[in-house]
């Protein structure tokens, strides 16, 4: 499934090491938006890759999931 990824955070040590991470699972479409096509496995994966990165009172991480009729538009 595609997903869409995007965050907000608010360090830029932390902004670099998440970006860096999600470079392995998928491709960078605008500064902080990254296309990522992962099964349910490497959904968790990331997730709890970048969970450990995060600062959750001041940073902000989003996963929105494009259902094929909505992936076949980006594409």
């Amino acid at each position: 499934m595609l997903y869409i990824v995007c965050y907000d955070i608010a360090d830029n040590r932390r902004r670099y090491r998440i970006a860096r991470a999600l470079l392995g699972y998928g491709e960078r479409i605008q500064e902080s938006v990254f296309e990522c096509h992962l099964d349910h496995t490497r959904l968790r994966r990331l997730q709890a890759e970048l969970r450990p990165l995060l600062d959750e009172t001041a940073d902000r991480l989003r996963y929105y999931p494009l259902c094929g009729k909505d992936a076949a538009l980006v594409a």
